[in-house]
């Protein structure tokens, strides 16, 4: 009896039921396996949202409000992507003005060649950079997440090159400052020769006896170094031992004909070529300068006061340095325990200073002795007590 109460509250299971019953478990299914492939791929919010909720979200969507924000949004986004072409080629513009302006600059500076087309480069490929960064960030598109990777790739480079970029900022600023050129006699730690090549990372220069040597340009911009071209014009001292009893005063006159046969020689102040560096502004007249807007002839008078306020300064600085004496000179140095010591003092131009030093050398070996000044050879007095 109890199991037939039992059997009657089960309730029976028809064909209908076991089908309905099975296709609200598939549909519990296809639930949840939407809302977990929407929490992976769509935002918290989205994610939340099931088929059941969709469906009553639809059931009281307003249309027009629907088609009002849809028209918003793609009016908004029409905007920034119009305002982001705008200003792409807007910041084009920019930078080639800038490039243009900045190789006119490092063309009248005459800035080397080589550093020319670095800098250049640079200068472009920054700007760029900068313009892409600012158009997506003006699209909307976070861009904190490009300028932590570009800044750690640069870390990681500038690790890794330490010792190059070193050599290259070094070659840089010897572009820049120009403490040698090409062409100039330099001394370098125990290197002296003349620079055949100032190139980023290197400094090539050749010595007398036709050896190239290469210089890290990082080492060379730190360091002392010796130009023997940068000037004009060098001195030249001759040191000259005469015997104890000749006259100083006929090995002076004998020197002085020497250096008044040397062409060379610079006999006087008035023959030393003045430097005067050559300003394209100089040679234009007040008349001749052409119409220009106001903002131009602004910057054009500040640029002439800093013209006319450095050269105030150069005029300044050469009255407080030393002027060089030009004229020949014959002086008594020293006297020494077996010679009298002359030294001769004369000045040439840079390029004649070892011709001519060499040249001076062998007239004063020759008519020494043939004006009686003799060249004692180093000697010692014996007295030995009987």
């Amino acid at each position: 009896m109890i199991l037939d109460k039992i059997l009657m509250q089960v309730p029976v299971m028809t064909p209908d039921t076991a089908a309905a019953n099975k296709i609200q478990q598939a549909t519990k299914a296809v639930t949840a396996q939407v809302d977990s492939l929407a929490t992976q791929l769509t935002p918290d919010s989205i994610a939340a949202m099931t088929p059941e909720k969709l469906v009553n979200k639809f059931k009281y969507l307003d249309l027009g409000s629907l088609v009002t924000s849809l028209s918003s949004q793609i009016i908004s986004l029409g905007l920034r992507i119009l305002a982001a072409i705008l200003l792409f080629y807007l910041g084009k513009f920019i930078i080639n003005k800038v490039y243009n302006l900045a190789r006119a600059i490092m063309v009248r500076k005459q800035f080397d060649r080589s550093l020319t087309s670095f800098l250049l480069s640079f200068i472009k490929i920054t700007l760029l950079f900068l313009l892409i960064i600012t158009v997506i960030g003006v699209l909307g598109i976070e861009t904190s997440s490009f300028i932590a990777i570009f800044a750690s790739a640069g870390v990681a480079i500038g690790m890794a090159l330490s010792g190059t970029l070193q050599n290259f900022a070094g070659g840089v600023l010897i572009l820049l400052i120009k403490p040698y050129k090409v062409g100039d006699y330099i001394e370098f730690g125990n290197f002296k020769g003349t620079v055949r090549e100032i190139q980023i990372f290197n400094t090539v220069i050749n010595t007398l006896n036709n050896e190239r040597i290469v210089i890290p340009n990082g080492s060379i911009s730190t360091s002392s170094l010796m130009n023997y071209s940068a000037e004009p014009y060098r001195r030249l001292e001759w040191r000259v031992g005469i015997s104890y009893g000749d006259s100083v005063d006929q090995a002076r006159k004998v020197a002085f004909d020497i250096i008044a046969a040397e062409d060379r020689i610079v006999h006087n102040d008035s023959e030393v070529k003045e430097t005067v560096e050559e300003h394209e502004d100089a040679v234009m007249q007040p008349g001749d300068e052409p119409a220009q807007p106001w903002w131009k002839r602004l910057f054009h008078k500040h640029r002439k006061r800093v013209e006319q306020w450095n050269e105030e300064q150069a005029t300044h600085l050469e009255k407080l340095l030393p002027k060089p004496d030009y004229a020949p000179s014959v002086s008594v140095e020293s006297l020494d325990e077996s010679q009298v010591t002359l030294v001769i003092r004369a000045w040439v131009e840079t390029a004649d200073y070892w011709a001519v030093f060499y040249k001076v050398n062998e007239e004063i070996y020759k008519q020494f002795p043939q004006q009686g000044i003799h060249f004692p050879f180093p000697q010692m007095d014996v007295h030995v007590n009987s």
